[in-house]
């Protein structure tokens, strides 16, 4: 009989195998006899038919995990880990509580995995839309140090801020967007509905028109005579945004547009600052390389400016310098975030220096963020005010002329 096991060997490390034995008990009294402390063992089940492996390759080709719901299995596995369960009853614990039918499935293809004698890591390397690389490599960490839970807790603190990150993001700009679709509909009102009876009346009583209320009346008789052209407009404009988004050279420009707008472009580059030194500082906590980690810390932005940082500080390290000396030539990264970062570097701290940094940028980015919101909102009503009026205006300024005359 092929049994796969978890045991832990007389170095502490976490140790994933198969051993030949007539029964599970003869199995386990082996594994003891060779100084492993055995936490879990089953019968490797090897026989898949054609059907499902083409169904499992389906599976890892397209299966994706929502961040609310990786941070759900993230956490899972770090509480069931801790309390000690193995890897397949806490993966099958996990997968029970998931209400999608694609994150059950590739769940179950890693089970099967883990079955079969593959290391988690490889199991999870499998879904790369689910399990980015860097997530990967902390597994693959604690898999080698055997510090898995902790491991798993560390993931699951890390994908907890980035969601709370982005829900205020979201949460930041919803307020914004409504005022602007409130806007573009009081304005969609006035020049399909209002405008047109007030030429109307102006026609009927003969009057002198002024420059502005000409100009009003011209644009709202554009709109109606070509609506379905600016509406074809609109949608090929989205559509060519939808476009650049799926294309890979269209994610280039908009990633390099972002550090370029002005005044948000200060709040994105502190953003991709602070995602890409929370990464780099929880893989270095975890023990990967350095090379490694800033290679792993590329996936955050794919924009210009900060892969030149990412190249200077990989020829730095390569040369054996420090990647403070790196940081201090960017005209992105501020000083004290370098100072910060070279005293991680004297002290022997380098992750846990990095990680700091990340949070106190994660502390300044809300404070950020909420600035230019309370910004943007007055901005919109000004502008929506100062449209309205100048509607208004125009359209009774020919009144008030008339009325005089009378």
């Amino acid at each position: 009989m092929n049994l796969v096991f978890d045991a832990i060997n007389e170095k502490g490390q976490h140790v994933r195998d198969t051993v030949q034995a007539p029964s599970v008990k003869e199995g386990v009294e082996a594994l003891r006899r060779q100084g492993f402390f055995v936490t879990h063992v089953a019968p490797a089940t090897v026989e898949v038919s054609q059907g499902s492996k083409a169904g499992k390759k389906r599976v890892d080709d397209k299966a994706s995990l929502p961040l609310k719901q990786l941070m759900m299995f993230t956490r899972q596995m770090s509480m069931l880990l801790t309390s000690g369960s193995a890897l397949v009853p806490a993966i099958n614990a996990v997968s029970a509580q998931m209400k999608s039918p694609t994150a059950k499935a590739m769940l179950s293809v890693v089970r099967d995995d883990l079955e079969q004698g593959m290391m988690l890591t490889d199991a999870l390397r499998k879904h790369p839309n689910a399990f980015s690389s860097s997530y990967c490599a902390v597994v693959a960490a604690g898999e080698s140090s055997a510090t898995l839970p902790q491991m798993f807790s560390r993931l699951a603190n890390i994908i907890g801020k980035q969601r709370a990150t982005r829900n205020k993001i979201i949460g930041s700009l919803i307020y914004p967007i409504l005022l602007l679709c409130l806007s573009v509909k009081i304005l969609a009102v006035m020049m399909f509905f209002v405008v047109p009876r007030f030429a109307g009346m102006f026609g009927t009583l003969g009057v002198e028109l002024p420059w502005s209320t000409k100009f009003m009346m011209s644009t709202a008789n554009t709109l109606r005579s070509h609506w379905i052209l600016i509406v074809l407009m609109v949608a090929s404009v989205i559509g060519g945004i939808v476009f650049l988004i799926r294309t890979k050279a269209g994610r280039q420009i908009l990633a390099n547009a972002q550090t370029r707008i002005p005044v948000l472009g200060r709040l994105m580059s502190r953003l991709i600052q602070g995602q890409t030194f929370r990464i780099l500082g929880m893989l270095l906590e975890a023990r990967v390389g350095l090379l490694e980690s800033l290679d792993l810390a590329r996936g955050v932005t794919a924009n210009d400016q900060f892969q030149g940082i990412y190249d200077s500080l990989e020829d730095s390290v390569t040369r054996g310098e420090s990647i403070s000396g790196a940081l201090e030539n960017s005209k992105l990264i501020s000083p004290s975030v370098v100072q910060a970062i070279k005293t991680g570097e004297q002290s022997g701290r380098l992750g846990e220096s990095i990680t700091f940094v990340a949070d106190i940028l994660d502390e300044e980015n809300t404070e950020l963020l909420g600035t230019a919101t309370k910004l943007i909102e007055p901005l919109i009503l000004i502008i929506m005010g100062a449209v309205v009026g100048a509607v208004a205006i125009s359209l009774f300024m020919p009144l008030f002329d008339m009325t005089s005359a009378i």
